[in-house]
Order: C-alpha cells, then structure tokens, then sequence
C-alpha cells in the first residue's frame, strides 16, 4: 500500500519539474493536485487500485490537508468534478477515497485522446470549507 503513496509522489514531484507545487489553499485546507498517465502506474499497482492501465487513460489525485492541525494531516472530504476539452465537451469526473494508514487521498480516472487537452474544474467541500480548483493539462497518447 505504501508504494502507491511513494510512487504518486514520485510521479507528483517528477513529472512535473517545470511548474510550481500544484496546490491550492482554501481556508484551512491545503488541497494537493496532479493528474498523469495512467501508464505512470505499475500493473501492480494499477491492479491493486482496480485502475485501468491504458495510453488512453489518464488519473487524477488529490490529497486535503488541515493546516489547523499540527503536523496538516490528510482529511476526509467530497469531491465532484469535471473536465471539459476544446470542444467543450464534458467528462464528469467520480472520485474513490483511499485510505492508507493515516494518509487520505482521492483518485478518479478519466479517458483521452491523443494531445487532448482538458481543463479540470473540481469543487472541494470539507466540513463546512468549500472551495474550487481549476487547472488544465493536456495529455499525450505513448
């Protein structure tokens, strides 16, 4: 289980050298986001986590923090989203929770085609804190 956390952070913090930190503070959470290939992942992992591994297939992953507490811990929440492409299409985004010791993230998995580019709109609500993340990425098909 540790290995899906190591390895999405890996991808986080590698695939993404030339952009700032993706987050996004609202209120007291610091929402962490990133989206990549489904490929990035191993089979095996992709198999634990029952995602489909496909040049077509991208993952989108979000963690919530709460800066109120000492040490920000991950903190359940609810999401809801979607991704529209250039031609205005809509793909509805549905997120799972996983849950590893004490870390809590979200993942949904989303398909394209090739040099698709997509802009993410995701509402984030946590105990009364609600807030959007908005970013766009455009995918490529290996």
């Amino acid at each position: 289980m540790k290995k899906l956390i190591l390895l999405l952070s890996a991808v986080l913090f590698s695939a993404l050298p030339a952009q700032a930190e993706q987050l996004k503070n609202i209120g007291d959470l610091e929402v962490h986001y990133s989206s990549f290939p489904s490929t990035f992942l191993t089979p095996e992992i992709a198999s634990n986590y029952r995602i489909q591994r496909s040049r077509y297939s991208a993952v989108v992953n979000i963690t919530v923090l709460d800066k109120s507490q000492q040490g920000k811990p991950a903190v359940p929440a609810v999401l809801s989203g979607s991704a529209r492409n250039l031609l205005g299409n809509e793909k509805r985004l549905s997120f799972r929770e996983i849950r590893e010791g004490s870390a809590i993230y979200y993942i949904a998995e989303i398909s394209h085609a090739n040099e698709e580019s997509l802009k993410f709109n995701i509402d984030v609500s946590q105990n009364g804190t609600q807030g959007n993340i908005n970013f766009k990425q455009t995918f490529f098909v290996d």
